[in-house]
Formats: structure tokens, sequence, C-alpha cells
């Protein structure tokens, strides 16, 4: 019997192994995915827990109950892949084979690459929201916060969800107002980007929100340290920024596996073929989502444009035939602006987000690069979409492919 082993059971794993169980046949394929936590999280859903709007519970699941029956799991750690062998080593000693590899170790916070970002100030004055305990964190200082200078710093790109650092000021502006001590809070984002964004059009468009909300943008500030003791962020060009509340982005890396595996970049990051999901280094090895070095984004909807066309390449790649090159970056992203609500965007690597309507042409019922009560709600609901269909890997009504219906250039 031959064996898919696909590495990590986050997003874009979970939804490797429960498409291709249904597709692969049972008594020529065994599938096993490996991973050490027990625990699924809805990361998108950490933004909202400062403010109050999600708890803990609602975004955890248990792991093994969005995987299939008829899908090996194994709860361990992962040592090292060894590419020359077809081997995965784990931690507690087992070796698996393979004949097909999928990494799925998706990417990871590393406060500690930022000097003096994990000092005494950490989780005191300065919190991250990328992770649970950093959310739960920041959710406890917020609600007994009197007000000052709130910096929100990009440490570096590529981070996941790009938009995730702009909804938090969006957020923090509506949740100040709603306590009545705005006036006595300034918002400040401080981002190593040119602008608000990574695409000119949506920059535009964030960058006038963010003025509208009186939220300041520092741009093209690449933080070498923290001082603590003088609450400043400095930058590699001695430029400096004081805060009261330090909100960090840290630096974004791939697993640790992929660094002891020296498979990855300087981020430990996959090189990875950016239309046809292969491992630019090894034959028998595709990687998705997060794990990978492509210039797309580090986001939920991306992860499922990858999987639908990583399905057929799998079978082709068994079948002996050419791989299809039709991943084109896309990606879908609604983004929370506060006060009840939302903007959609959706593009791909050669094309920036456009206006239109989505996904019906005409007929929307969502909006794309404007801000509406719509799409907050299609920000709201996509919490229940990702528990009970893209998990468990449901045919969704979204082509993999970006279409230009219902766009306007």
């Amino acid at each position: 019997m031959k064996k898919l082993l696909v590495l990590g059971a986050g997003t874009a794993g979970t939804m490797v192994v429960n498409k291709m169980r249904r597709i692969l046949d049972p008594d020529e394929w065994m599938i096993s995915v490996v991973d050490q936590e027990e625990t699924h999280y809805y990361q998108p859903g950490f933004l909202f827990i400062p403010f109050g709007i999600y708890g803990k519970r609602d975004v955890i699941r248990s792991r093994r109950e969005y995987i299939v029956p008829g899908v090996e799991m194994i709860m361990a750690g992962i040592d090292a892949i060894q590419p020359d062998q077809d081997k995965v080593r784990l931690k507690d000693g087992r070796v698996l084979s393979y004949d097909l590899l999928v990494i799925a170790t998706g990417a990871r916070v590393d406060p500690s690459e930022t000097e003096g970002l994990m000092d005494v100030g950490w989780r005191r004055d300065i919190f991250d929201f990328y992770t649970p305990d950093g959310s739960l964190a920041l959710a406890r200082k917020l609600r007994t916060w009197e007000g000052g200078r709130l910096v929100v710093n990009v440490a570096e790109m590529p981070i996941k969800c790009p938009v995730a650092p702009l909804e938090f000021l969006f957020l923090a502006d509506h949740f100040f107002h709603k306590r009545n001590m705005r006036h006595k809070v300034e918002l400040v984002y401080v981002t190593p980007l040119d602008g608000a964004f990574t695409s000119p059009r949506a920059s535009v468009l964030l960058g006038d929100i963010l003025g509208r909300k009186d939220i300041e943008v520092v741009t093209e500030f690449n933080i070498g340290s923290v001082d603590f003791d003088s609450r400043l962020i400095r930058s590699w060009d001695e430029r400096e920024e004081g805060y009261d509340l330090l909100v960090s982005i840290p630096v974004n890396k791939g697993s640790g596996v992929i660094q002891r595996s020296d498979m990855g970049d300087e981020l430990d990051f996959v090189p990875t073929d950016p239309h046809t999901l292969l491992s630019k280094e090894h034959d028998n090895i595709f990687v998705v989502g997060d794990a990978t070095d492509l210039p797309s984004s580090k986001a939920g909807s991306v992860a499922h444009f990858q999987v639908d066309v990583l399905q057929e390449n799998i079978l082709r790649w068994i079948d002996g035939l050419g791989l299809l090159p039709e991943f084109d970056g896309h990606a879908n992203c609604f983004i929370e602006s506060g006060f009840g609500k939302g903007i959609l965007i959706d593009f791909n690597y050669e094309m920036e987000p456009l206006p239109g309507k989505f996904p019906l042409p005409g007929a929307g019922p969502f909006s794309l690069l404007e801000e509406t009560r719509m799409n907050h709600w299609g920000k709201m609901m996509f919490r229940w979409v990702y528990w009970n269909m893209l998990l468990p890997g449901a045919e969704l009504p979204l082509e993999a492919q970006m279409s230009m219906a219902g766009k306007r250039r």
C-alpha cells in the first residue's frame, strides 16, 4: 500500500486529508496526518478576543473532530524531514515513510527575533494577538487600561493575514469610542511597508479609513529593538516611536521542523512552485498553506484555493501526468472596519483588488473595495463556514482561480 503523509493538521493540512480521503482508493493509499497539538484554533478569531467580541471557547475545537474516518491521526512532534530517504523522524523516535509528502506545517510568530521585545515588558505593556495566550492577555489589559499612546507595530513582512493589524486598529477605535475614552487614546500604526497595505489601490482606501478614524501611520519603519525602560521602539535607521501600550506583530517564520530539516529559506518557509505547489527541490513533496514561501497572502482563504488546485495535482502526480500550473495566488479577505461595517478584497498574483460585486456579478451580495454592513456580516459568518464547510472539505461555490466577473477596472 502506498502512503500519503501530511505534516500539520491546521487549516491547510486538515482540508488536504479530508478531500484526498474521499478521492483516493483506501485499498491503495494510506493517508496519515501528523500534529502535536490536540486543539485546532480558528486563528482569525484571535483578532476579536481583545475586544470581548469572542472568547476562548469561540476559537477552539478538537483536531480529531475534523479529521474524516479513514485518516490515520498521529499525535506527535516532528523532529525532522529526511527527503533524500522519503522519511519523517518524529520526536518520540518513530520514523514514518512516505511515497508522497504534503508539508502543511504553517507559520509561527517569533518575538525573540526582535531585541528587547520579550524583556520585562512582555505581556505587561507589550502584547501580541496572533496567539491565543497573547490575545487573552491583551483582553485583560484593555479592560483596565486608562489610555495613552497605543502603537501597533509590524516587525517584518510576510505575516499571517496581512490586514489583521489594520483590523485591530479599526476595532480598537470602535472599542474606545464605546467606552467613551477615544479622546484619551492615540492610535498609531507603525509598518515596514510604504503604505497601509501591499496593494496600491487597497492601500489608498485603507489609508483613507485610517485617516478618517484619526489613526496615525508611520511607514518604512523596520524595527531593530525595543527599549522598555524608555517605552520606545527603534528602527535600524535609528528612528524612534514612543508607546504606552505596544501591540506587536512579531516576525513570522515557518515551522522549526523546516529549519531542522534544512529545507527552508531565511525565515524557514519552503521554496515552492508558485503555480503547481510542488517543492522546488523535491519531486514528491508538495507544500501548502502558510508553510510556503509564495508571495500570496498567508490566510485561510488562500489555503482553500491552494487545496483545490493541489488535489488535482496529487491525482496527476499519482498517474504520472504533468502538473497543472493553476494556482494564481488568489486571495479573498473580509476586513473588519468597526462600527458594524467591513470591506472585501479579492485579488491574486497579477491583479490588485478592484471594485465591484462578489460573488455574483451585479448582485453581490458583497461589495468589493467598499465599506458596508453586509461585508461585516460576511466576516462574522465566516466562522460558521470555517468550522462547518471549509475544514470538512466541502465544496464551496468559489473558483480556485480569481474571476473578473463583477469587477470594474
